[in-house]
């Protein structure tokens, strides 16, 4: 299967069609590691305590706290 990516505000994505995700068991909402070698990425779901889930809390422990100040940053 060849994918192509989408652009996403100032980012691109790469879109999961629903048969993939359904094989691979993941949600929409779920949490997800990704990794590189250099040459490719892999992709998978974040096991608890994992240092994909731990950047997760990280980021939104500091989007809570600085939230008002991103927002003027972003005006």
């Amino acid at each position: 299967m060849v994918k192509t990516l989408t652009k996403h505000g100032n980012s691109y994505a790469l879109v999961i069609d629903r048969p993939i995700m359904d094989l691979l068991k993941f949600e929409p909402d779920s949490a997800l590691e990704v990794t590189t070698d250099g040459t490719s990425l892999r992709i998978s779901l974040a096991t608890p305590g994992s240092r994909g889930e731990r950047m997760q809390r990280a980021i939104k422990k500091v989007n809570e706290k600085y939230a008002k100040a991103f927002k003027k940053l972003a005006e």
